[in-house]
């Protein structure tokens, strides 16, 4: 027979794990769990059970909006003047299962493809705003839409 403060050990060992497995999931969030270090599956919202020491949650995402501000001097043009790009680019995650494997580096991703497109341009610096802003957001949802997320508005404004 074990000693009782073997068994209240044990006890309280086995409450902590089941303590551990289960999972509350916000509303409007999504967490991607890892099983031994590899994708495993995407808990949405609501009270799910993980096995502990097995799974971890890799990212929590959240399917709101998110904003990127712009602020910043770039070269549109090689060897041209520097510009001042400034406003904001807002996006959200639509598919989590795609966004998982860039979701820590989306932000960066953005601004990378917001100045490739606005590059693209014959001369961004004198096109109408409201022309630039929409042709930049479908050339975001082009390079994005493979990785789950949508851009919903851009709002930038150059300068010279």
């Amino acid at each position: 027979m074990l000693p009782p403060i073997a068994v209240l050990s044990l006890l309280g060992v086995a409450l902590l794990l089941v303590a551990a497995s289960i999972k509350r999931i916000p509303e409007g969030h999504v967490y991607t769990l890892r099983r031994l270090g590899r994708p495993a599956r995407t808990l949405t919202s609501g009270t799910h059970v993980v096995l502990p020491l097995v799974e971890r949650v890799a990212h929590k995402i959240s399917l709101s909006g998110h904003a990127l501000q712009l602020d910043e001097r770039v070269a549109l043009n090689d060897g041209g003047a520097p510009t001042a790009l400034r406003g904001k680019v807002y996006w959200q995650v639509l598919e989590p299962d795609r966004a998982d494997a860039v979701i820590e580096r989306a932000d960066e991703l953005i601004r990378a493809r917001t100045l490739n497109a606005l590059r693209e341009a014959e001369n961004p610096a004198a096109e109408d705003g409201r022309a630039r802003n929409a042709r930049l957001k479908q050339a975001l949802n082009a390079a994005l839409r493979e990785r789950g997320v949508l851009v919903t508005r851009v709002d930038v404004d150059l300068a010279a």
